[in-house]
Order: C-alpha cells, then structure tokens, then sequence
C-alpha cells in the first residue's frame, strides 16, 4: 500500500494545497479529504491518478478546506459517468453531518444532470462511530475524535493498523486506536519551537513535540506529519524532523505535497 499526499498544509496555506491523500492498494484507491477546491483536479492528475481511478472516498469533517474539494470531484465524476467514461459506482462515506452538508452543496451548486446520480450511482454513506466498514478489500474501524470544534471521525485500519487522527490532537478515549500502530497520520501545525508565533493551541492543534510524544508513548513505529503551517515550507522537512527526533524514536515522516510513501 502507497499513500500519496495531495496536500500537507493546514486551512491558510498559499504555498501546498490542503492536507489531503490517496490511500492506493492493488489497483483500488482510496481518497481521504478533498481540500478547499478545485486545486484537488490538478493535485489528482499530477500524482498520477484520474477520478475514473477512484471509487471510495472518505470524509473527517465539515470544515471548508476539507469537504469543499469532494464537490468538485463529485461534479467531475458525475459528469465523467454521464459521458459514460466513469465505470462502476462512487461510495462516499462520513458521518451523519457531512453526508447532510454534502447532499445540501450539491443541490445547491451542481446542475440537475449531475445531481441525478447522486443516490443512484453516487453513493452517500453514513457511518457511525466504532463501525467497521470492508472498503476496498480492507477491514476499517472509523471512530470519532472528539473534536471540541465539530464531530469529526478518523480511522484505522484493523490489518495493518495504520491509523489516521483527523486534524485534532489525539483525544485519551482515541488513544486505543493509535497504540501500537505501524503507521500514524497526525496533524502537527507548527514546530513547538513556534508555538507562541502561530498559536497552535488556540486552534485546537497540536505541535510536532506533542504528535511525536504522543507517538513514542503509545509505542508508533512510524508517524506521518502533515496540516501544518508554510512560513517553514523550504525547510520544513528539517526543521519538523530534527525536532521530532528529540520525543520520538521510531521514523518520522514529513512528506511534501504530491510525495508517496510506502507503507508495506
């Protein structure tokens, strides 16, 4: 399995595109998050992927720099299935407040044509906290974070336990979901180092010290880094790393947009 980072940034970036990537797996792919728009066409085509390649796709949160990007790829692959270039059908899966939000945007915004496949070849499917869905040949347990914002879920996976918090810091009750995970997706907003420069904490997000604390204590062998800041953007992978290694032991990962990392 490769895991392809469309974006890496938080919601104000101006310098990569909001964090968001494609889990691909033996010819099934899996979209995780969309961004804030249609910069997800362009991040999709150059990582080497078309919307006909994806046929699953998931959700965290309302927030606008993550869903607003799934309305332009269920515009683009509506229209691909009215010009019959998309094969098969689309399942799109959160919970009960993104599915609501997605079928009131594209009402609002997209043509009846389009519209029109949705529910009948676009699939909205709700899912609850602690459920188990087989998607793409893999068994995943999605589970709310507890995000003191909005309800938002992430996930794992109970084969090879890779784990994605969403971009919240880890709540305690999730803390079960990440022990002893191989891999960890953890959003890190800024280095410690800058915490008083970009306020981490007021967002309710967490620092590179504390995702690679959290880490080390629920025994991760990898982490993945990402919804971060791009004042450090040139220099990023240097500066998230060396401070990184000081509260964590395992492999620290800190991909730029666009770059794969295999997984197993």
């Amino acid at each position: 399995m490769k895991l392809i980072m469309l974006g890496t940034g938080n919601a104000l970036v101006t310098e990569c595109y909001n964090t968001c990537f494609i889990l691909s797996h033996e010819g099934k792919n899996i979209l995780i998050d969309g961004g804030g728009g249609s910069t997800i066409l362009r991040q999709i085509k150059h990582a080497g992927f078309s919307l006909t390649d994806i046929h699953d796709i998931f959700i965290t949160h309302t927030h606008i720099d993550h869903i607003l990007g799934i309305i332009w790829v269920i515009r683009i692959i509506a229209q691909l299935m009215n010009r019959n270039f998309y094969s098969g059908d689309v399942n799109i899966y959160s919970h009960d407040e993104v599915i609501t939000m997605l079928y009131d945007l594209t009402n609002k915004l997209l043509l009846p044509y389009q519209t029109a496949y949705i529910d009948q070849r676009i699939h909205m499917n709700i899912i609850n906290d602690g459920e188990i869905r087989t998607i793409a040949g893999h068994e995943i347990k999605f589970f709310d974070v507890k995000s003191e914002r909005t309800k938002q879920y992430g996930f794992t996976f109970t084969n090879h336990k890779l784990t994605f918090c969403g971009d919240e810091p880890c709540h305690e009750s999730c803390e079960c979901y990440v022990s002893g995970s191989d891999w960890l997706i953890h959003e890190a907003f800024c280095l410690h180092s800058q915490a008083e420069h970009f306020r981490p904490y007021e967002k309710h997000h967490s620092t590179v010290k504390d995702a690679c604390e959290l880490a080390e204590r629920l025994n991760v062998r990898n982490i993945i880094l990402c919804h971060t800041e791009d004042e450090n953007i040139h220099r990023r992978k240097e500066l998230y790393t060396l401070e990184g290694r000081q509260y964590f032991n395992g492999n620290i990962y800190i991909p730029d947009d666009l770059e794969a990392i295999t997984l197993y």
